[in-house]
């Protein structure tokens, strides 16, 4: 089964009707199977950016607990395959929501990045594997 990890773009654009990719992300949400995963930090940012568009932030909580969205890391497990990310891509610079993404892609082999994120074309999985993408051509 492929799993499907979600960044910060696509769930603020879901809870923002007035997003430019707020169709093409429901289209995309409805067409899934959750759960979805996705880490801490994206959760943080995501409830930042849906509260300063006017919603609320409880909305994306909910998911969590409905299930339909799943932390997949543990930032205290994995935190030296992420700082190791983080120094990579030092010149980007990564953050640590986009080093936890990586580093969850690279715990589930089959999967793919659901992203608004152009930087995830640039980053690479386990040294030099491209990271399969959902994401607006």
């Amino acid at each position: 089964m492929t799993r499907i990890i979600v960044d910060t773009g696509p769930l603020v654009a879901y809870f923002n009707r007035r997003d430019r990719w707020h169709r093409w992300v429901a289209d995309q949400m409805a067409a899934l199977n959750p759960p979805l995963l996705t880490c801490e930090p994206v959760i943080t940012e995501a409830c930042f950016l849906i509260q300063r568009a006017g919603g609320k932030p409880a909305d994306l909580i909910r998911k969590i607990t409905q299930r339909s969205l799943e932390i997949g890391i543990d930032l205290e497990e994995d935190a030296s395959g992420i700082e190791s990310l983080m120094q990579r891509y030092a010149d980007t610079p990564m953050s640590l929501a986009d080093a936890c993404l990586v580093r969850l892609t690279e715990r589930f082999s089959d999967c793919r990045l659901f992203t608004l994120d152009s930087d995830f074309e640039h980053y690479r999985r386990n040294g030099r594997q491209v990271i399969p993408l959902l994401h607006p051509v």
